[in-house]
């Protein structure tokens, strides 16, 4: 979207507002919201920018509200691997067409949402060690330079852990946060951040407040569960849209 037409701006908006108030509501899948609206209307390096530098935002402050529960010794593999595997994302970004991007992240969208819906049972991984942490965090960087979705893979990885809540956050949002903290350093550097992506950004800030704030004040005031439902069924259809039509 070189030059944001009415239309696709009103996407970009639409999906911004979406994406925070979830967030702010239910306090989940930022990312994933906004891309299952954006590729709609945004290329794929826009989409992964902004979902980096929004959700360096967002999840930026519940990072330093947990400061005082992160433990540096089991973040530190997960922050080396994710560093590590940022810049081989990156070149899947700039090498990669469009359209496998845009199947790839409604590949992703189906399956985080078929995951959250069903509750599969999954393997106990109490007992894997540091290694298995790196590796998560690799993976996770390479799918945060591709698709700025970087932070799902820990926060799944915490749960087969068998982490507790408080443990299980303070490792997978500061993860996150480093992790589109230094893509979004080597998207600068490589000059990846384009002026019309830096205007899209700075005028979907109040959108995103505006969402965020009233997300938090309809926190506890709704039923979450069938929220996150609904929320999950949405972007299931958008991932089978995506895919379906090559957007």
């Amino acid at each position: 979207m070189s030059n944001a037409i009415p239309f696709e701006l009103a996407i970009f908006l639409i999906g911004t507002f979406a994406a925070a108030f979830v967030t702010g509501l239910a306090g989940f899948a930022f990312g994933m919201v906004a891309a299952g609206i954006w590729l709609f209307a945004l290329t794929p390096v826009q989409t992964t920018t902004l979902i980096v530098a929004y959700a360096l935002l967002v999840q930026g402050y519940s990072t330093l509200r947990l400061r005082r529960t992160i433990i540096p010794s089991r973040l530190l593999p997960f922050v080396i691997g994710s560093a590590v595997g940022i810049p081989a994302g990156i070149a899947i970004l700039e090498l990669a067409s469009a359209v496998h991007l845009r199947t790839g992240v409604g590949i992703l969208l189906i399956a985080f949402s078929l995951y959250n819906l069903l509750r599969p049972k999954m393997p106990d991984l109490k007992r894997v060690g540091r290694s298995g942490d790196a590796g998560i965090g690799f993976l996770n960087g390479v799918l945060g330079g591709a698709t700025g979705l970087g932070g799902i893979l820990p926060t799944l990885w915490c749960v087969l852990r068998g982490w507790p809540r408080d443990e299980h956050r303070s490792v997978s949002q500061p993860t996150a946060v480093v992790t589109f903290a230094l893509t979004l350093l080597a998207f600068g550097g490589m000059g990846l951040v384009a002026p019309e992506t830096i205007r899209l950004f700075l005028i979907g800030l109040p959108v995103l407040v505006a969402g965020t704030l009233l997300g938090w004040s309809l926190y506890g005031k709704l039923d979450e569960i069938a929220f996150r439902k609904v929320v999950l069924v949405l972007l299931l259809v958008s991932g089978v849209a995506i895919v379906v039509t090559g957007r």
